[in-house]
Formats: structure tokens, sequence, C-alpha cells
């Protein structure tokens, strides 16, 4: 078969039972009653359709990475038709690069906080973060001081599922089946006010968090840790963004213990928050920054890891080799398609428009903490989170609601309505969305419309007291 028109879609459950894992999936589970396998066809703007021939809104962005819809698909694909007539394939490998790359590379340094201007390509965001790691293990021996072994993030956080970035994800049902963690490493307080017993503002919740750092730091031994990994609004856990002056007292903590502050920004680049880079949102300057996701807008695979030039100064010493690699890393393609994408970008005024959209988004979800099974909203541009209330001691849920509401009703009201969110109850019960970046208020009312109509159905399952 050389095409998808060649595939009937009536075979493709068959086919993904005999031959096809899914990531994250339980994939003996597929064909069973409520697990029908969900393919999607094609896509148009903000909307995918699944074989079927029924639309859905993206309220995901694919997987937080189709910041711009499906709308460019011609651009996109003039773009890599240039690139691979000119040049299919060159590694970035001893002492080679490719025009492309280059190109990319001095594109980023344009965008990226000061002081940020070196960029090492890789496959994906879970590669970008292992580089990450490894750069700041590299700095620190070049500057005599190898015993930095150790590493911290933030609790619940998600990094990735290589087994390097699996260590700073904290998870146990994804770490556990993979024996010890790579990379040691202490898992701090997250910045989840809605955990604190009682209300802070954001001067004396920010003091309370970093009094937590420096005190995981003094205990592992400052001496001992290599780098600090935060995503500047927390994905996992539910879209949970800092407090004022919290990105600041981190870069006051690294400067003065030594550490590498690292800013996963594999989700929140390119527009999620109305910013090129998120944690310009929050003042943060970090040493390394991970992207992935929206520097393609999911039109290619691609990761990258950026470096302040005071790390590169020490990569770049004379006669020293950054001993490590990808194959595919800044692959002519895919440098292409994100170059073309940051070109969108700016030639569309994205991230004007997210700025323009984020209150309207904000305001309209706030309407939805009048229903009783809503606990929290939060979130951020266009990347929220609503977190639910159930049964349970404290608001939880019980298993039986549980399965009922989570696991079923709710992402199955959302997408008989037309509506593809996140629906989760892993770090906390959670709808999540992250539409494209495309979205107008009409658009966006629609979200929140669908997800309204769907969490005021489910309270009618909470016992009433």
């Amino acid at each position: 078969m050389t095409s998808t028109e060649a595939l009937p879609t009536a075979t493709g459950p068959a086919i993904a039972e005999r031959h096809l894992l899914l990531n994250m999936t339980a994939n003996g589970s597929i064909g069973a009653p409520g697990r029908d396998l969900f393919v999607v066809t094609r896509g148009e703007g903000p909307y995918v359709h699944d074989a079927d021939g029924r639309r859905y809104i993206d309220g995901l962005s694919g997987l937080y990475c189709a910041q711009l819809g499906y709308g460019y698909a011609a651009e996109f694909a003039e773009a890599a038709r240039r690139q691979l007539g000119e040049l299919c394939y060159s590694p970035l490998w001893s002492s080679s690069a490719h025009p492309t790359a280059l190109a990319l590379a001095d594109r980023l340094a344009d965008l990226a906080p000061e002081g940020v201007a070196y960029t090492f390509f890789s496959g994906g965001g879970a590669e970008a973060v292992e580089t990450a790691w490894k750069i700041a293990r590299k700095y620190h021996a070049l500057r005599g001081e190898p015993g930095r072994t150790k590493a911290i993030a933030r609790r619940g956080a998600y990094h990735g599922l290589t087994l390097g970035a699996l260590s700073f994800t904290d998870d146990p049902g994804l770490t556990q089946p993979y024996g010890p963690p790579a990379v040691t490493t202490r898992f701090i307080a997250d910045t989840n006010r809605g955990r604190l017993p009682e209300p802070l503002d954001d001067a004396a919740f920010t003091e309370l968090l970093l009094t937590d750092v420096e005190a995981a730091l003094l205990d592992e031994g400052p001496e001992t840790v290599a780098m600090l990994i935060a995503e500047p609004v927390q994905n996992r856990g539910g879209c949970i963004p800092p407090p004022a002056g919290y990105w600041q007292g981190l870069r006051r903590l690294a400067d003065r213990y030594g550490f590498l502050l690292a800013a996963d920004e594999v989700i929140t680049a390119f527009g999620r928050l109305g910013e090129w880079f998120g944690g310009d949102r929050y003042g943060a300057r970090p040493d390394l920054i991970t992207l992935a996701k929206g520097l393609t807008a999911g039109y290619a695979p691609m990761g990258a890891t950026m470096i302040s030039t005071r790390v590169a100064d020490v990569l770049n010493r004379p006669g020293e080799v950054l001993n490590h690699g990808y194959t595919f890393g800044g692959h002519p393609l895919c440098a292409a398609i994100a170059l073309r994408s940051i070109e969108i970008i700016e030639r569309d005024g994205i991230l004007a428009g997210v700025r323009g959209g984020q209150d309207h988004l904000a305001k309209r979800l706030a309407e939805l903490s009048a229903l009783p099974i809503v606990a929290d909203i939060r979130g951020e541009g266009f990347f929220h989170a609503i977190e639910l209330a159930g049964d349970g001691e404290r608001g939880a849920f019980s298993e039986p609601l549980r399965a009922a509401l989570i696991r079923d009703l709710i992402p199955r009201r959302l997408r008989e309505a037309g509506l593809l969110a996140r629906v989760y109850d892993r770090a906390a019960p959670l709808v999540q969305i992250a539409p494209p970046l495309i979205s107008d208020r009409d658009l966006l009312d629609r979200v929140v419309d669908i997800i309204g109509a769907t969490l005021d159905e489910a309270t009618t399952h909470l016992p009433t007291a």
C-alpha cells in the first residue's frame, strides 16, 4: 500500500490489533467495548475528521503541537518540496552542517531570551531533555566539578519517556517498570497553590516555594546538583502557572549554588502562552531551553536544546569535543518546516491573536466554576485545565465514580459533541485544552460551551449531600 487511499478504513482496527503498538495505550484492550480505535484521516483549519467523516474541534492541538491547525498544508508542502529538491539529508556531524540548519539556529537565536544563543538539534522533546542533561554534566565536568551528578525537578512533572528524561518525570506508573532512574533526581514542590492549606499571596507563596528548593539543595549537597528543570507552566497536574517572582528566585538560587537552570519549553514555546518562549511571560532567564512540538507546528518531528553563551563558552573551549549527537538532528526537511512555521507565526500575527483571545478564554472558563464538579480552573494563554471534584475525601473521586465519569462519560460526551480534549486522572482528575493558536473567539466559545454542557451532565451523577 502506498497511500492512505489504498487502506480501507474498516481494516484500521484489525491492522492495529495485529501490527501497531500505540503510545501510552493498553494495546491489548483495543477493540473491547468502549475502546474503539479512533482513526483521524484529515484536518482543516482548527478541525480534524475521523474515518467515519465526523468533524471535531482539535482542542488539544494534536498533542500540544499543531499550533497553526491544519490550514497551512500548501505552504509547508512548498517549503518541503523546495528543500527536498535541493538537499534531502545531511548530518550535523563532525564539522559538517547544511544551510537550513544554520539558518534555523540563527533565527532561534534572534527569538530566544537574552543570553541564549546556541542550538543543538534533536528529534523530539525527550531527546532535547536528554541533551540538556548531558550538556549540564559536560559543563560541570569541564569546570572541574564532575561530582555534580544529580538533578532537581518538580513533583508531578513530566519531561519525557527516554531513560534520562524519565528520571525527571515524577510518575511511578511510568518509572517503576524500568527500574532505578538513570539520574538521581530530587523532587520539589510544584506551583499549584490549590494544594495549600490556606491561601497565600504571590510573595508569600514564592518565598515558600523557593525555601523548599533551597532546603532540597542543602539536603542533597549543592555541590552534587547539576541542573534544575521546570516548565514555565507545568503541564502534568493541569496547566500550573508560577507565582510572580518564582523564576527570578530560581535564577538567584542557580547563581548562588552553581547549578544550571533548564526551562522545559517543549509545550510552552512558539505561542502557546502568547510569547515565542513561555518563560518570557515570567521573566525567566534559563541556561538551557528544551524545545519541540510547536517548533514545527506539528508538520514535522523536531526537537532542540538551546544553550546560553555562558555555558557554550565552556563547551567550546579549544580541543573539547561535544561527544553527543543524533542521526536526524537538524534534518534539512524538518529545519525547513520550522523556518516556515516561524515565518507564518510572524506574518499572520499569531502571537497577537493569542494575546487578544486569552482573556476571553479565561473569562469564559471561569464561568464553569459554579458547577459543583469543578474544583479549580487554571492556565495561561491558550493552555488551560479544569480540575474536577468528585465524591471522595477532599473532593477526590471514588473508584466507581472515577470509572464512570473520568474514563467514560466525560471523554465520550466531549467527543460526541465534536471536541477533542484531554481527560485524565493521573496526577489529578482533569479536563485540559490547548486549542490551535488560530482559534477565534467563536471557536473558543464553542469549546467552553461543549465542556460546560458535558460537566453539567456529569454533575448530575455526583451524590447529593
